[in-house]
């Protein structure tokens, strides 16, 4: 990986971790519990969520099998990204990433989401070029390598602050 794309990756879970501080920024904690529908999360729920996800995935990285030889498709990491943001196709969350009600605050669930985010952003960091020669799966999207495993984490919190924006447009307009 050259000294850019490395820098790139870093960005790209940077800017969607700046995206989810501020779509949350000046929320009351009582909206952020509020439910629109009961089939639908709340602000805080979509924290959690978001986190929980980031810290399994995340883990998939840190196992992940080495490759002799780095896997790089850029057409596929701008595919991954675009269909991870795509709202108008419901995914339900696997059972072990639903939100159980974990937080009582913003302040805490954005906590949890920095200290997750921080951690992936240092394993990215410190593995650089071998980011390409790692070989994991996402249960959704299948065979990955370890750049393609980070631009769905990024992708996966744009998502949600999309979902957060809604919610509160929601409770804003009630």
């Amino acid at each position: 990986m050259a000294p850019q794309e490395r820098l790139e990756i870093v960005q790209v879970l940077e800017s969607s971790r700046e995206e989810v501080n501020a779509a949350v920024q000046g929320i009351l904690d009582s909206h952020a519990s509020a439910r629109l529908d009961p089939d639908r999360w709340t602000v805080l729920e979509c924290l959690e969520h978001i986190s929980a996800v980031e810290e399994r995935l995340l883990g998939r990285l840190e196992t992940a099998e080495r490759l002799e030889e780095a896997r790089v498709d850029t057409e596929k990491e701008a595919k991954l990204s675009a269909m991870v943001v795509n709202r108008s196709v419901r995914a339900p969350a696997p059972e072990m990433v639903v939100p159980t009600g974990k937080f009582s605050s913003v302040a805490e669930a954005l906590d949890h989401f920095n200290a997750s985010r921080s951690r992936t952003v240092a394993f990215a960091e410190e593995h650089g070029a071998d980011l390409y020669l790692l070989a994991t799966a996402h249960p959704r999207f299948g065979a990955l390598n370890g750049n393609e495993m980070l631009f769905i984490m990024a992708g996966h919190a744009r998502r949600h602050v999309e979902q957060i924006r809604e919610i509160r447009a929601g409770i804003e307009n009630s």
